[in-house]
């Protein structure tokens, strides 16, 4: 399995795009600004999104992406996610209002969208790889994404502050190999991660202390212009940690 990194930031601006990944080529987890970084030959070639939540900046691309190449596909674009999320896209941006509902274009019969609830507790297997939502603490409904192949895992934690959940659920993954995990803001704006309900550097050290699997843990959704900064700290609260931020264009190889 092929993971590249279309989009990780927390923000826009010089560049830097919103959270979007792409799974080998037919795969992407969340939709961000970073989608639109691809060629409508590889837009064509996404079968499936999953989703970790419904704020804007994981889901802006997915509208874009179904006006672009709707046409051109002979069978929808199939979205899986919690549920809650599924019903806020129904009943916020694929609503006639926001963005036309592309679950009735061109038809009920022949949509060019479609939408799979994928609970937590439960699995998606496509090919060779699976997709597990895992518990994390959001201030909307939301998951991280566990993705499983022969050769090990890899954990996506989408947007999330400290949770014991979610810890217990890496802690139970013993062929972990790979950690995507947030941190948003400095130590010294704690007070607007813990209202907005993201990590800052003392807290995802808290996390990490927790863990009894060693993955290789990479940073995502720093915020733009503090990247350094937020850096700087997560390295001073854990040291015993090698601790590297995500790249846009990165690719990591599972199995």
């Amino acid at each position: 399995m092929k993971l590249t990194i279309l989009g990780c930031s927390g923000g826009i601006g010089s560049g830097r795009h919103t959270t979007c990944f792409k799974v080998d080529d037919d795969i992407l987890i969340d939709a961000g600004s970073g989608i639109t970084t691809l060629s409508l030959d590889a837009l064509r070639a996404i079968d499936h999104v999953v989703l970790t939540h419904a704020h804007l900046d994981h889901v802006l691309g997915l509208p874009l992406l179904l006006d672009a190449v709707g046409e051109q596909r002979r069978t929808p674009v199939v979205v899986h996610a919690l549920p809650e999320v599924l019903k806020v896209l129904s009943d916020h941006l694929f609503n006639w209002h926001l963005w036309p509902d592309f679950r009735a274009i061109p038809s009920i019969d022949a949509p060019w969208l479609k939408f799979e609830p994928l609970p937590m507790g439960s699995s998606l297997t496509l090919g060779a790889r699976t997709f597990t939502p895992l518990p994390v603490n959001h201030v909307v409904p939301a998951c991280g994404i566990q993705v499983s192949v022969a050769g090990g895992s890899l954990v996506f934690s989408g947007d999330t502050t400290s949770s014991e959940s979610f810890t217990a659920a890496l802690n139970a993954i013993p062929d972990l190999r790979h950690l995507i995990i947030e941190t948003s803001f400095e130590n010294a704006l704690a007070d607007i991660a813990q209202a907005s309900k993201h990590h800052w550097p003392d807290s995802l050290a808290e996390t990490l202390q927790a863990l009894r699997v060693r993955p290789e843990v990479w940073i995502t959704h720093l915020k733009p212009g503090n990247e350094a900064a937020i850096m700087a700290e997560l390295r001073a609260a854990a040291p015993d940690w090698t601790l590297t931020p995500l790249q846009q264009g990165q690719v990591i190889v599972l199995g």
